[in-house]
């Protein structure tokens, strides 16, 4: 599992840091304040603790900005410690909010807690635009009828529905199936791209997948 630490201060942030991958995390540490949404999109976080103070612009328009591309859930860790900060860190996308100085103890269970509640494996189904994809059965499930999925196929369409709103072009798709040992050349990803609209044609399914021209897909 990997965290992102997003704080100003270097030495919180390299303590933050030991005590993460003292316990088995591995930590990125973004440090372009300018570009923090954009130095993210280059990792893959499982969860992401940021500052409110930062230098360029707080932490609430960093969280809406990450919030725009991904769900990775954030955690706000500050020296901000009023009702209204926390209320603001809600409303921005955070799914908690730790003051400093933070109890260590508490911030681990509270970033264990935080990513068994975000791991879709610890849940069957994921639903998007009225579509569910059942993730023990490998099926994808519309208005009652249903389509069973092949294992690329359903890889392909999982990785769609845990990155919706985000253009997927064929080379993500390449790299994402090829870190994860199940290889597929570019010929053999578009045949099961394919196989995967015609069985959602036959079960309804027209909205689910978008081709943007030149680009990719978007779900």
């Amino acid at each position: 599992m990997e965290i992102a630490i997003i704080e100003d201060d270097e030495i919180t942030r390299l303590e933050l840091s030991k005590l993460l991958e003292g316990h088995g995390y591995s930590t990125a540490l973004l440090t372009d304040f300018e570009n923090l949404s954009e130095e993210l999109s280059q990792h893959c976080a499982d969860l992401v603790l940021l500052d409110i103070n930062l230098p360029f612009e707080n932490g609430y328009a960093v969280c809406e900005k990450i919030k725009q591309f991904t769900a990775v859930p954030i955690i706000f860790v500050t020296s901000r410690d009023t009702n209204a900060d926390e209320l603001k860190s809600i409303q921005a996308g955070g799914i908690d909010f730790i003051p400093k100085p933070y109890d260590s103890l508490i911030l681990l269970e509270k970033i264990k807690r935080a990513l068994k509640l975000s791991d879709p494996n610890n849940f069957r189904e994921i639903t998007k635009k009225d579509c569910t994809l059942d993730l023990h059965l490998s099926v994808l499930k519309y208005h009652g009828k249903d389509a069973e999925l092949t294992r690329n196929e359903f890889r392909i369409l999982y990785y769609f529905f845990m990155n919706d709103d985000k253009i997927i072009s064929k080379e993500e798709l390449l790299e994402q199936l090829w870190n994860d040992k199940y290889y597929l050349d570019e010929n053999v990803l578009l045949v099961n791209m394919t196989r995967l609209k015609k069985k959602m044609r036959d079960i309804g399914v027209t909205h689910l997948l978008e081709n943007i021209r030149g680009k990719g897909w978007k779900l």
